[in-house]
């Protein structure tokens, strides 16, 4: 017998739903912070070596954190090649700002301490802020617009056909979501820099950083009432066919009224906004009261619980479309074969933990604060 036949494919969709959603969060839980310490750059460091902190704190560790990013979109492409093919020639010029930015990291990095000039390393760290806030934003944008739907739509032979521009992107409802992102990932980095740095730069952390999760709760709050009120929702009406073949034309979608219908039909997702707005709170406070560890780890709370509400509300629903409900990508219509999911379930059992063990080994040996004196003594070698 077929090993792949002891799973049915019903649960291989469900399966690979949930580890899409675990490689996202994973991101925004590890590189989110590297994000948000270059948009905190340069307004908790007003001298050279007080910036030298800021960027010593996630130096090591930021590429790293970036293979979850990687893992994110070899999934999709791998598991969802309908998702990857609407969301990355639909969202093109937006990916590619995400990537600009993010290929200003490496480089800042690199090259920011080269020369000793004020004016070279005052651009470079304006280049490692855009390289932070622009990719936190935009991938905010992106989820304001996933709930929204995308406006793209299939003919008979599966061709896709994406009827929007890169400004419909930035329509009200996805800047709000786009300031969730900014604003979380924000307070993301000021717990981090709070954990890992000392002195001026952690006191001005800690600031922004307060201010920043009050943002997030208000804004997440906002938009889930805009949600709620003025947003609609999808739906599948009648029996779901969930081990069918991978064709979105072959089912019927409706719009509704609102997403928020899912919580009347499974009251316990409630759990994932709650755990977001408690998260933020306990982070908000933590912040002010100067804890270090634990207020790291509520933020990450908050991350998780606002992230899981996007997929929570929208299942089975992945990627729905504005223009042509029918074409609407879900989980029982747009993944790979049985086999591919199998196959990749091995590989993933086998090679997540390896990475978890690693990332932890790392972390473990890079535990402590970066100082001055760091900086001072390994000048040559540290960034």
């Amino acid at each position: 017998m077929i090993l792949h036949q002891f799973l049915d494919f019903e649960l291989l969709r469900v399966v690979w739903w949930l580890l899409l959603g675990v490689l996202l969060t994973g991101f925004a839980l590890t590189d989110g912070f590297d994000l948000g310490v270059g948009t905190l750059l340069p307004f908790v460091g007003r001298t050279d070596i007080e910036r030298r902190i800021a960027i010593n704190t996630i130096g090591p560790v930021w590429e790293g954190n970036q293979v979850w990013f990687i893992l994110g979109g070899g999934a999709i492409f791998a598991a969802w090649p309908p998702l990857y093919a609407v969301s990355f020639s639909g969202f093109y010029l937006a990916m590619f700002a995400v990537l600009a930015a993010l290929i200003l990291r490496p480089v800042g990095f690199k090259y920011r301490s080269k020369r000793d000039s004020a004016l070279w390393r005052s651009a470079w760290d304006w280049a490692l802020f855009v390289g932070g806030a622009v990719p936190a934003l935009i991938f905010g944008v992106a989820m304001g617009n996933v709930l929204q739907g995308a406006p793209f739509r299939f003919n008979e032979d599966l061709m896709i056909f994406y009827d929007g521009t890169f400004f419909g992107l930035l329509n009200p409802f996805a800047l709000l979501a786009g300031l969730v992102s900014i604003a979380m990932l924000t307070m993301h980095g000021a717990a981090w820099l709070q954990l890992k740095a000392e002195g001026p730069v952690q006191v001005r952390a800690r600031k922004i950083g307060s201010v920043a999760a009050l943002v997030t709760i208000v804004a997440y709050l906002l938009a889930g009432v805009w949600l709620a009120t003025g947003i609609s929702g999808y739906a599948i009406p009648g029996a779901v066919v969930t081990d069918g073949p991978s064709n979105p034309l072959l089912g019927e979608v409706m719009r509704t009224p609102s997403w928020f219908a899912a919580y009347s039909e499974r009251p316990w997702i409630a759990v994932a906004p709650l755990l977001g707005v408690i998260g933020a709170v306990l982070a908000f406070l933590g912040l002010r009261a100067g804890r270090e560890v634990s207020t790291l780890l509520y933020s990450k709370l908050a991350i998780t619980g606002i992230i899981s509400s996007v997929g929570l509300t929208m299942f089975p629903f992945i990627l729905p479309s504005s223009v042509d409900p029918k074409s609407s990508l879900t989980v029982w219509n747009s993944s790979s074969s049985h086999l591919t999911l199998f196959v990749m379930l091995v590989m993933a059992v086998i090679f997540v933990p390896i990475i978890l063990a690693y990332t932890a080994w790392v972390y473990k040996i890079l535990w402590g604060k970066v100082t001055e004196a760091d900086i001072n003594a390994d000048s040559g070698t540290v960034y």
